[in-house]
């Protein structure tokens, strides 16, 4: 047992994060990433609490997080703003994802069965029937699955988060 032999309280308690902090968190990134909360938007602790039905405490803590990651702009005697990325934030995302997804194509390349790669071509031929029928949502959704595919078939896992988290951002 991992406790025998060590002094009492020198293994620290976890404190596991309440799931309600988890959730609000979860929330205000989706708003912001499907931009329903632009960016520059002002955002109010108590008109979000409202809206998500909680206290403003789990709002504060996940504007926090939000800040942390970047999401958020915590301004002194303002309150808290959805983050506008300049330009040069937006090309460093760009390279970053280009160099993720170069390596991705390269292990794909490398490991991809006969049965990935034809799941490839078929996500080729309906976003060229999208594309020909004018229909840029599923152009779009299926250049999404595209690259999903990709990152499936270099089998990396580390690789696939890094590009998730990196494309959230991207969006």
């Amino acid at each position: 047992m991992l406790s025998q032999g060590l002094p009492h309280g020198a293994v620290p308690r976890l404190e596991r994060p309440g799931p309600l902090r988890e959730r609000v968190y979860e929330a205000l990134l989706e708003l912001i990433t499907t931009r329903a909360l632009p960016p520059g938007r002002h955002l109010v602790e108590s008109e979000l609490a409202g809206h998500l039905g909680v206290s403003r405490q789990p709002v504060r803590e996940a504007l926090q997080r939000l800040n942390t990651e970047g999401w958020v702009d915590l301004r002194p005697a303002q309150g808290a703003f959805v983050h506008e990325p300049t330009e040069e934030e937006a090309d460093q995302l760009l390279t970053v994802r280009t160099l993720l997804e170069a390596e991705a194509a390269r292990l794909a390349a490398l490991y991809a069965t006969a049965a990935g790669i034809e799941a490839l071509e078929e996500i080729v031929a309906e976003g060229v029937k999208a594309v020909q029928a004018d229909d840029v949502d599923a152009a779009v959704a299926l250049n999404a699955r595209f690259h999903a595919k990709i990152m499936e078939l270099a089998g990396n896992a580390v690789l696939a988060e890094l590009a998730a988290r990196v494309e959230r951002r991207v969006r």
